[in-house]
């Protein structure tokens, strides 16, 4: 039998007929009507039940879900955590049946204090971070924190409206109770069906403070209230600036900010000066800014920076150091990253909260009245809940009484009767009692009719009495119900409460925004600008920088003071020009002095200074820094070592980073170095109180690989302990202090003289010198010696103050003793 052919249709029908097949019912329905209605479905159960927060609570219903039902597991504070897994089963199968995964996102949300001011969730395990996702809930625990408690504490006394949950199997609460304003403090974010809603966290205690003060004034203004709440308070801290977004924000529910980092200048090492960021703007993890940073220093659009380290741990938290290379401007390093990178953000504020079951847009006084309209009624219902289940007690204690005072008389009632109604009519009957009074005392053991039992009873009927007698006042007085609310606001702030996070300022301005728009292509100038200066190294071993006007002109020497008066030597330079510090190594260090400390040349104070061994790195701990020498003066540098050798180097040094400018002999050091014409005299002085000065072009200059010449001709016994140079036009002075042999070295001061380089007669090089300090009973050699110009500055080893004898003793004199021991001297500022 053949099979008949298939209808095939054009697509068209022109009747208006729907052809049906038997047992069927097909209707014409419009499209685009459908997908209206269809669409409008949707949004609303997006809207309402998902994406915005409730303006009560401000909770999403998956967030208040999971609250409620921990806190019908019992997983208080004070208990064990318990799997992730569990909390996500439970609230899945029996309140929301939208999948695990949203569930614990929710979950985890609630646990993260980088996302909450005050986090609801209690988190045992890897919760993610900013940067990284959470472990899987079959990983982590959880419980209920302290503040979760007071979101729900009162649900078991009719606070709020239950409704069914999807199967109506269930019930649970349409909102929390809400101790505090979860919503402007933990802040919230969804995207719904054609609108979104993203709000900033606050601090408690402000919001706190601003809700108790429109219970008092329910006409208070913007301005008052934002005395309370000057603006968010991020958990991630960091800065914000310009508070005219805020303040829109809290007029119209719309507005924008921007937060910056906290971000350090310190030190990270001796030569290296860093960025420390200790704190960063909301929502940006450490992980984006370095990101951000590599990729800007690639594409050559950052500049200044040579190396990023993550430090941040769990004890010491958030510390991300950004290296600044040598010579560039940290403050200027810092304003270009917060142009070109997370370290400055936007945050975007649109208040959308469910009102009535409707989206709204809220300001700050709006979201204010919502919650406390939510509280007061949150107290009303519990009040009149209480109330209620007082009265319902009082009556069964005031039908208890009556039975304990003819207590023979209801037993034998009780016995008397047939069966449990009729000892019930008769109990009604005869005491004049209620039937529920009636069946409470049927069901009451006989021990609790004792004469004990009795003044339990009329001690908690009084209770009772006062109880109801309190609550009914509150009831009828509206005040008294703000004033309950209140104080419970003030107790929630001073338990949940901390001090603000986030800074608050007016905007400064940027690279960024203070460039026209036709520079914006080129990149700033960031590098420290050549100005003039002049570096100081004390003699205890620390460097400073002075940098000096265009014009030249600096305070006077005798008007500034500093923590280490004694200078060992002193270089005009250029902030960028690189300059040398000569070791008793015998050893020339090329660097610069633009990461040095700094002062102004004004300054009448100037700072400790960085330590000189520490800023050039020296490996040798024996290896000491003596003096620093101009690279660019054609003016040829003078040693002396510990041996009597003498050097003048000649000019023209290499441009290795560092060398050797003398070749020593086993055993020798530098003892002291000098830069200075050949019309200077070079004196050496050793530890037997000799002294030697002789012209400098006595010296012919050398390359960097000679040894040098002799200078001075020492006793085998003793060595040089001293080697510098002077004008022999200035007022120069001869300082040599002589030690005991007999008392610990540096416990005794010794004693001083302190003569005029006059006094002491000028030999050729390589001879003896002369005599400059005659020995006492007990003193055997000199501790310290110094030739240089007058005034002396002596200090001792820790940088303080030394006080000197007067100029004018004989060259050979024995000296006089010292009040404390001097470690150094040098010339003044």
């Amino acid at each position: 039998m053949a099979t008949p052919p298939t209808p095939v249709s054009d697509g068209s029908n022109l009747s208006g007929v729907t052809a049906e097949a038997p047992g069927e019912r097909i209707e014409d329905v419009d499209v685009s009507a459908e997908m209206q209605g269809s669409f409008l479905e949707y949004a609303y159960s997006v809207i309402y039940s998902r994406a915005l927060p409730d303006a009560r609570d401000g909770l999403k219903p998956v967030q208040r879900r999971i609250l409620y039902q921990m806190t019908e597991m019992g997983l208080r504070p004070d208990r064990g955590h318990v799997k992730s897994s569990r909390v996500v089963g439970d609230v899945m199968g029996k309140l929301h049946p939208h999948g695990d995964a949203s569930i614990y996102d929710a979950m985890v949300r609630l646990t993260q204090d980088f996302m909450l001011r005050v986090p609801l969730i209690d988190g045992h395990g890897n919760f993610g971070s900013l940067d990284d996702g959470p472990a899987a809930p079959r990983y982590t625990e959880v419980r209920l924190d302290g503040a979760a408690l007071a979101m729900t504490e009162g649900l078991d006394e009719d606070v709020v409206n239950f409704v069914p949950n999807y199967d109506n199997q269930f019930t649970q609460p349409e909102v929390l109770p809400a101790a505090f304003p979860n919503l402007l403090v933990n802040g919230a974010s969804g995207i719904a069906v054609g609108m979104a809603t993203n709000m900033a966290p606050h601090n408690l205690i402000e919001v706190i403070g601003a809700a108790r003060h429109l219970l008092d004034n329910p006409d208070a203004s913007l301005d008052e209230l934002m005395e309370f709440v000057p603006g968010p308070d991020l958990p991630t801290g960091g800065t914000i600036i310009g508070l005219a977004g805020i303040r829109d924000a809290y007029s119209t529910g719309r507005g924008a900010f921007k937060t910056r980092a906290k971000v350090a200048v310190e030190a990270i090492s001796a030569r290296k000066t860093g960025l420390v960021v200790t704190e960063l703007p909301y929502l940006v993890g450490p992980e984006r800014v370095i990101e951000k940073i590599k990729d800007g220093v690639n594409s050559k659009k950052i500049n200044g920076i040579s190396d990023v380290t993550d430090l941040t741990d769990r004890k010491h938290g958030l510390r991300l150091v950004i290296g600044i290379k040598t010579g560039f401007s940290p403050d200027a390093v810092l304003e270009q990253l917060f142009s070109l990178t997370p370290l400055e953000d936007s945050f975007n504020i649109n208040n959308v909260a469910l009102v009535d079951g409707g989206p709204r847009t809220l300001g700050l006084k709006e979201l204010l009245q919502v919650y406390v309209a939510h509280r007061l009624s949150v107290v009303t219902r519990r009040s009149q809940y209480r109330l209620e289940r007082r009265r319902e007690r009082l009556h069964l204690v005031e039908g208890l009484l009556v039975a304990i005072l003819d207590i023979d008389e209801v037993i034998q009632v009780i016995r008397t009767s047939d069966d449990s109604e009729a000892a019930r009519a008769r109990l009604v009957e005869v005491f004049d009692l209620s039937v529920v009074q009636a069946e409470y005392i049927l069901e009451l053991r006989l021990r609790r009719l004792t004469r004990f039992s009795r003044i339990e009873l009329e001690t908690e009927r009084d209770q009772l009495h006062r109880e109801i007698e309190e609550l009914e006042a509150i009831l009828s007085d509206p005040a008294r119900i703000r004033r309950v609310v209140s104080d419970e606001l003030e107790a929630t702030a001073e338990k949940f409460g901390t001090p603000r996070r986030t800074l608050l300022t007016e905007a400064r301005p940027s690279i960024a925004t203070t460039t026209s728009r036709s520079a914006k292509a080129a990149a700033p100038d960031l590098e420290i600008a050549d100005t003039p200066c002049r570096v100081y190294l004390s003699t205890t071993g620390r460097a400073i920088r002075v940098d000096l006007p265009d014009d030249g002109t600096e305070l006077p020497a005798a008007k500034r003071r500093s923590k280490h008066d004694a200078i060992r030597s002193t270089v005009d330079t250029t902030s960028r020009a690189e300059i040398g510090a000569v070791t008793s190594l015998g050893r020339l260090i090329r660097f610069t002095a633009v990461d040095l400390p700094s002062v102004p040349a004004n300054s009448v104070q100037l700072a400790a200074g960085a330590r000189i061994a520490d800023y050039l790195a020296l490996p040798n701990k024996k290896e000491r820094v003596l003096g620093l020498v101009s690279l660019s003066s054609d003016v040829p540098i003078a040693l002396g070592t510990a041996q009597g050798v003498v050097k003048r180097v000649s000019p023209g040094l290499p441009s290795k980073p560092d060398f050797e400018i003398i070749s020593l002999k086993t055993g020798d050091e530098v003892i002291g170095v000098s830069q200075g014409p050949e019309s200077d005299d070079l004196v050496f002085v050793t530890a037997d109180a000799q002294l030697l000065h002789f012209a400098a072009a006595a010296v012919r200059p050398q390359g960097i690989s000679a040894a040098g010449m002799a200078g001075m001709n020492i006793s085998a016994k003793s060595t040089a302990i001293f080697f510098g140079a002077v004008e022999p036009g200035e007022e120069v002075v001869v300082v040599t202090i002589s030690g005991s042999s007999e008392v610990l070295a540096g416990t005794d001061p010794g004693r001083a003289k302190v003569s005029a380089l006059g006094e002491f007669p000028g030999k050729g090089r390589a001879t003896s010198g002369v005599r400059a300090h005659s020995f006492l009973k007990g003193e055997h050699a000199l501790s310290v010696a110094w030739v240089g110009p007058a005034p002396a500055t002596a200090v001792g080893a820790d940088g303080s103050a030394r006080t000197l004898p007067d100029s004018g003793a004989k060259r050979d004199a024995s000296g006089s003793p010292l009040d404390a021991v001097v470690g150094s001297i040098g010339t003044s500022l």
